[in-house]
């Protein structure tokens, strides 16, 4: 890497690793909405509280956006505009089928599926640029899935492939997408607020379509906005978790390798893990549900630590900027000595 990009790489790394802090908070938030959701409207579907706690956090985003990135609007590019619009979709689809597929497995399984991202990203990278991951990628991407599974506790005996699997690998593959779709060239040019403004828009309208069309009557929502706790947990998640760590996303990942971000988003599980140390109880505390704190346990220092130490030999030791091409060749066309 040229010494001039190191403090732009230094600062993306670090941009990139607040955003997953926030991603973080947003498991425990997301419990929490949910359980106030409960509070609420007794009995109320899955679908329509999944679509109560994704929904208003995009449409309040892309409400905020619109007035921050206003005067930028009106010179939004058609390049913008299909960049945000596929990170909408991305991520919707992803959101979508995580969610569903959480319905039908175990925890514990999605958790581990979900990071499946970490291996895809190099293996369509090097089926794209034909060339073969250098054997670091594939050392810290081992190091990233064991991880996962720790953190998780993962039993390959509760391992079948039904539809939650079907449906959380799927996801990850959205998400993947997503990732890669942030990083293309052709869109290195674009602005970070217009294209967070589109993608939060058309996020918006896929998820408040989908309350509108689970919710039994129209008069739940308004009730959902009487109960402070609910509105003060999703205007917790609209700020850190979606407008913060999109942002910090959007702004940040396209300066460093698609394969390198998908080994720092892998750090989620590690911050989620570690806030539900604590936050819970001060959330159940205040708005009088019962969500208990979970416990330091090994699984979450041994699953934390192999993580933490994938992205530091990946940062210590980076791949070779010309990795050899199936066939032999360098991504040069030159053939390795040595």
């Amino acid at each position: 890497m040229p010494e001039a990009d190191r403090p732009i790489h230094t600062k993306a790394i670090a941009a990139l690793l607040l955003a997953n802090l926030f991603w973080g908070l947003s498991f425990p938030l997301i419990k929490s909405v949910a359980l106030a959701h409960q509070q609420v409207l007794p009995g109320s579907g899955n679908w329509f509280i999944t679509a109560c706690t994704i929904g208003p956090r995009f449409v309040l985003a892309a409400i905020v956006m619109l007035f921050w990135a206003g005067r930028t609007l009106g010179r939004l590019t058609r390049s913008e505009m299909i960049q945000g619009v596929g990170l909408g979709m991305f991520a919707s689809a992803g959101m979508l089928f995580q969610n569903d597929g959480l319905q039908f497995t175990s925890a514990s399984v999605s958790a581990f599926l979900t990071q499946f991202y970490a291996i895809l990203i190099p293996v369509w990278v090097a089926w794209r640029r034909r060339c073969w991951p250098a054997p670091i990628v594939w050392t810290c991407c081992a190091l990233v899935l064991i991880g996962a599974a720790v953190l998780a506790r993962f039993d390959p005996r509760q391992m079948h492939l039904g539809r939650g699997e079907l449906e959380t690998l799927l996801s990850s593959v959205f998400f993947m997408g997503q990732i890669l779709w942030l990083g293309r060239k052709p869109f290195a040019g674009n602005r970070v607020r217009p294209v967070t403004f589109v993608m939060f828009s058309f996020q918006a309208v896929i998820f408040l379509t989908m309350m509108l069309a689970t919710a039994p009557r129209a008069d739940v929502l308004l009730a959902l906005g009487r109960s402070p706790p609910w509105v003060a947990l999703t205007a917790g998640l609209t700020v850190f978790c979606t407008l913060g760590a999109f942002m910090l996303m959007n702004k940040w990942q396209p300066k460093i390798p698609a394969i390198e971000a998908g080994l720092i988003y892998c750090f989620e599980p590690v911050f989620a893990s570690a806030m539900a140390l604590f936050l819970p109880s001060w959330f159940s505390g205040w708005a009088g549900f019962d969500y208990p704190n979970e416990r330091a346990t090994f699984h979450l220092l041994v699953g934390g630590g192999l993580i933490t130490l994938a992205n530091v030999l990946l940062h210590l030791l980076p791949p070779p900027p010309h990795p050899p091409r199936f066939g032999g060749r360098d991504a040069a066309g030159r053939i390795p000595h040595g």
